[in-house]
């Protein structure tokens, strides 16, 4: 909008990057921020230029964290035998807020998308394995909590396969109470909860 002074129509542009944010939302979210006192938008900028700081990956299960290992993994009382395998933290934390999933995580940051140039080496997959496969390994299921698309679903098929060599683990896959192309951090606790109660073996 060249009548806009530069300032507003710079973060307007910026604003629209962000998914989910249209050219009208990323409109009415700028001139809210103009709104606002500048005290409360100095410290929205310093929060947005300091997110990456002190923000690291779980050296065990791949979640951000801001230590080496995340309060999860740390948590001697979660059940060790269940290992969740989930596509981003985002899955993770919708995974938690229902309370009803008491195991550890594996986070793969991502799915497969050959299209897009995302391989099993831009995962964690080959960590993954080497948790699986190390001698002090306690994890007796492993469910597959991945998204319900394509991408999700040629995943989970291919770590499946990947997975019927491990002896004495079993594999599962959460129910299909989630609809098909959903997506688990927008998908209400009750659904997430039917999900991991009726997850079904995988053969």
């Amino acid at each position: 909008m060249h009548f806009l002074p530069e300032s507003i129509s710079c973060l307007i542009d910026e604003l629209s990057q962000l998914p989910g944010i249209g050219p009208k939302s990323a409109q009415r979210l700028a001139f809210y921020i103009l709104k606002r006192n500048e005290r409360r938008n100095i410290a929205l900028g310093e929060a947005i230029i300091k997110v990456n700081s002190g923000v690291e990956r779980c050296k065990q299960c791949h979640c951000l964290t801001s230590d080496t290992y995340c309060a999860i993994c740390k948590d001697s009382g979660r059940d060790s035998s269940l290992l969740c395998v989930v596509e981003s933290t985002l899955d993770m934390i919708a995974i938690e807020k229902t309370k009803e999933y008491k195991g550890l995580y594996h986070v793969l940051q991502g799915k497969l998308s050959p299209l897009d140039g995302i391989g099993p080496q831009e995962l964690t997959i080959d960590q993954l394995f080497l948790r699986l496969e190390s001698e002090d390994s306690l994890v007796k299921e492993v469910i597959l909590a991945l998204n319900p698309n394509l991408e999700g679903d040629t995943t989970a098929l291919f770590l499946q396969r990947k997975m019927s060599n491990l002896q004495n683990v079993s594999v599962s896959r959460i129910a299909r109470g989630i609809p098909s192309g959903g997506h688990l951090e927008y998908t209400d606790d009750a659904t997430l909860i039917r999900a991991l109660k009726g997850r079904q073996a995988m053969t």
